[in-house]
């Protein structure tokens, strides 16, 4: 792991602690709010996984020494004060102690007007159609239909896009990939896929540059 300059001139507070914000590489979901201090910094960047200080039980906390949870750090980056901390992981389990993926799951305030639409948040909107079928709901029809209906879906929705490209219709296409994107999720919660998991397999080919190869190859 790379050690900059940086590091070396952060400011703890009077405690000697600095606050750490513990984000998912692939999703980039806020997982926890933790603390450091130099030498859990120190152990982090050594081990290649967070570790933090205890306030409560004054004493060194490696995330996942017990429940397995593991947090890889991807990289650590100081605030414009250097003053507090994010540190991007790849984790291995859920952040929270609860079970949850994230430490931050009670809702305080949502703007309706401003409220941005996230994969994330879709996948948990349709996952719990599965999970806590919803009469009425197109989405629990799918899933209780099975398999075989969620993929005639995605074929009619792929033909559907390949139509409206086809056509230079923007607007259209538009749509239909929305349609097409909707429903190739269902069948990832149907399969037990993730969009960590799809997000994992594309950083990994370089997808750009992979299928051009792939391309003249044939």
């Amino acid at each position: 792991m790379e050690i900059t300059e940086n590091s070396k001139a952060l400011k703890f507070d009077a405690n000697g602690l600095i606050p750490a914000i513990v984000q998912d590489h692939y999703t980039k979901e806020v997982l926890t709010l933790a603390y450091m201090n130099a030498e859990t910094l120190a152990l982090t960047i050594a081990e290649g996984r967070t570790v933090f200080w205890s306030r409560s039980r004054r004493e060194i906390w490696r995330k996942g020494e017990t429940s397995g949870n593991v947090q890889r750090v991807v990289s650590i980056t100081a605030d414009c004060d250097k003053d507090a901390l994010v540190i991007d992981v790849v984790k291995s389990g859920p952040a929270c102690h609860t079970g949850a993926e994230s430490c931050f799951f009670n809702p305080v305030y949502v703007s309706d007007e401003l409220k941005q639409f996230t994969w994330q948040g879709l996948y948990a909107l349709i996952e719990g159609r599965k999970t806590d079928p919803k009469e009425g709901s197109y989405t629990t029809y799918l899933f209780d239909k099975g398999l075989e209906k969620i993929l005639k879906k995605v074929g009619e929705e792929s033909t559907e896009v390949i139509i409206a490209g086809s056509k230079r219709d923007r607007e259209e296409t538009i749509y239909e990939i929305s349609d097409l994107a909707y429903h190739v999720m269902v069948l990832m919660i149907e399969l037990g896929i993730s969009i960590e998991d799809i997000t994992k397999e594309l950083e990994k080919r370089h997808v750009i540059d992979h299928k051009v190869k792939q391309e003249r190859m044939q």
